[in-house]
């Protein structure tokens, strides 16, 4: 398997695979851009990176100056995440096209923080990012140890805050563009104390603005091996590979996945 570390700005990405659709991969809370490796996702999906279904573009979290910064206020912390996106949207996208031969539509995927990085990220810059894959995330900022007065920068990157605002054409658009993964368990951790559960019930339940194509609550506990299996979108029925961009045969939809299309309204 090719696996290239890059320094890109100031920040770590590394590359594995050759060929196929590229997933930026969040670290979890403060977490660098090997950890994906050291916890065994990259080794659960390698038959995708091997048969050249995906590249993964692992990269640095920047979290430990911002959203892990309980000393400062939430808006404060949302400000300085600005800095995160720039270096993501400006400096690591281009790496990823240009590895990639040309722009191209790029995946997104993280476990808990790295969730809610790969999910407001899909949100905010669908025209990036069309596919996001959610996994034990908590998507509220303001349940993270928040505290000060919100403004603009906390408002627009807490998905919690803004998706249930969202409306007109913009929601059409995002409805025909972008396809969310929400994936949370139901064992230890998930409820407290991270939050995981509730957040993802939270911004999963507005029938009006939901925009996740498929939400899965299962009683399984935080694992990378539960996580890895559910790391690719699901098919849209049984033997279909519609939307599937990179179906492993292990993976199986499970019986009590709920899987439906973003509602028309």
């Amino acid at each position: 398997m090719r696996r290239e570390a890059s320094d890109i700005g100031g920040g770590a990405v590394i590359s594995y695979g050759h060929w196929g659709r590229p997933v930026l991969v969040f670290p979890s809370e403060q977490g660098r851009a090997y950890d994906y490796e050291n916890n065994g996702m990259v080794g659960a999906v390698s038959d995708l990176i091997d048969a050249g279904r995906v590249k993964l573009y692992c990269v640095d979290s920047f979290d430990a100056q911002t959203w892990s910064r309980a000393d400062l206020p939430l808006e404060e912390r949302a400000r300085r995440h600005g800095a995160y996106e720039s270096w993501i949207v400006d400096q690591v996208v281009p790496f990823v096209h240009a590895d990639c031969g040309g722009p191209t539509d790029i995946a997104t995927t993280g476990c808990s923080l790295g969730a809610f990085h790969a999910v407001n990220f899909a949100l905010k810059r669908a025209d990036l990012f069309p596919v996001a894959i959610g996994l034990s995330g908590n998507y509220d900022a303001a349940a993270w140890n928040a505290w000060g007065e919100r403004g603009d920068a906390a408002y627009f990157n807490n998905p919690v805050d803004y998706v249930e605002h969202l409306g007109g054409d913009h929601l059409d658009w995002l409805r025909s563009r972008l396809s969310i993964v929400l994936v949370v368990g139901q064992g230890a951790w998930e409820t407290h104390p991270t939050g995981a559960l509730p957040s993802t019930l939270s911004l999963d339940r507005p029938r009006s603005t939901r925009l996740a194509s498929e939400s899965w609550r299962g009683s399984s506990e935080r694992s990378s091996t539960w996580w890895a299996c559910y790391w690719v979108p699901r098919t849209t029925g049984p033997g279909s590979t519609t939307r599937c961009w990179a179906r492993s045969a292990r993976c199986a939809t499970p019986p009590d996945a709920t899987t439906s299309s973003p509602p028309s309204g």
